[in-house]
């Protein structure tokens, strides 16, 4: 199971980090990764960590604005996101791949958590 938490209400150009608990049969992925889906929008990838190397991929929108980090120890996956704009919102998921590769495509994680909500106010 994964469990993502720490959304919330934030004016543009604050910051807000995301948190990603990963538990059971999500416990041994390599891969996690965190997705967004605006309103009236498909479902897009913002970024991922392989949790065994620490490399780590972005949405290009996204670069030297968020950051995703790992704590192997808690079984956790961070999303810090600074400078935020009225763009970011959404509802922001985290997923799990058994793969060892960085994807940027859904199809590609096979654990999903059930969403927090991001607003970013102007």
């Amino acid at each position: 199971q994964l469990q993502a938490y720490g959304g919330g209400l934030v004016q543009a150009g604050g910051s807000l980090r995301l948190s990603c608990a990963a538990s059971g049969r999500t416990f041994s992925s390599s891969v996690m990764g965190w997705f967004r889906q605006a309103p009236g929008k498909e479902r897009e990838f913002v970024a991922a960590i392989n949790r065994s190397v620490g490399s780590t991929y972005y949405k290009d929108s996204v670069k030297g604005r968020f950051t995703i980090s790992r704590d192997n120890a808690e079984n956790t996956v961070y999303l810090q996101m600074n400078s935020l704009k009225p763009e970011d919102t959404a509802v922001y998921y985290c997923a799990a791949s058994a793969r060892g590769v960085l994807s940027v495509l859904s199809k590609a994680y096979h654990y999903w958590g059930q969403g927090t909500e991001l607003t970013v106010s102007s």
